[in-house]
């Protein structure tokens, strides 16, 4: 690290939990986000201003004025821009230290299964299962760990899934591809902007403890959220014998 970087994560640096070398330890590090919207904003940039030296940032969407209510990473001016490149440069305003790939396009599963490889850690900010399914194989194959969120109307979720232990279980298990198509939109249903940064946040802490190796993770539990009562809720997660994913 130079003297720059020494100020800017000082803070960490002086918790005996992270130190000099877990801070290295991040800085080296390379995360996945994919999802720039209400979810992905928090996680990138905690995860920007923490110094996770690379993030890849997936997103093929436009910013939308009604974005703006909930995903803090873009402002007024970045309506009609990529939001990957708009997460882009709201991070070099942030923290120019850390390098962020844009991903712009719609990837393929085969063109994801090489993010996902090149990655240490995912986040799946995305807001549709399909995407939380192929993320969740992937992770699978290549034995990634992958924090998972989820956040509507006034409820949230958030879990992890460590693939690095053969006994965690799996997206999947948690809940099976029955083959319906019916999603959760914000569009139709609404969310709390707050809640979004709460959820968010949270994975953010996950994602860096991964890395860090410190603490205990949500793996094995999904941590829910009720932000009307503000009542936080645990339920322990098995590994399903059946899965098709994990099993």
């Amino acid at each position: 690290m130079n003297d720059n970087q020494l100020l800017r994560y000082s803070r960490h640096i002086l918790l005996p939990q992270i130190e000099y070398d877990g801070q290295e330890k991040l800085i080296q590090s390379h995360a996945l986000i994919v999802g720039a919207g209400g979810l992905g904003s928090p996680v990138a940039m905690y995860l920007a201003a923490s110094g996770v030296g690379t993030l890849t940032i997936c997103d093929f969407d436009a910013v939308d004025l009604t974005n703006l209510q909930r995903q803090v990473i873009h402002t007024t001016q970045s309506v009609g821009i990529n939001k990957a490149v708009s997460a882009q440069q709201a991070i070099f305003e942030l923290n120019p230290e850390v390098t962020v790939q844009a991903v712009q396009t719609k990837s393929t599963e085969a063109e994801m299964a090489t993010l996902v490889a090149q990655a240490d850690v995912v986040v799946d900010c995305s807001d549709n299962f399909a995407t939380r399914y192929a993320l969740n194989r992937l992770c699978f194959q290549h034995k990634t760990p992958l924090v998972s969120g989820a956040a509507i109307r006034f409820e949230g979720q958030i879990s992890v899934f460590d693939f690095r232990n053969e006994t965690t279980p799996c997206y999947h298990c948690l809940y099976p591809d029955v083959g319906s198509d019916q999603e959760m939109r914000c569009a139709d249903n609404g969310v709390f902007a707050p809640l979004v940064g709460m959820i968010g946040t949270a994975q953010a802490a996950e994602v860096l403890k991964l890395i860090l190796n410190v603490g205990e993770t949500l793996q094995g539990r999904l941590l829910l959220l009720d932000a009307l009562t503000a009542e936080w809720r645990t339920i322990k997660l098995a590994r399903d014998p059946k899965c098709t994913v994990c099993s």
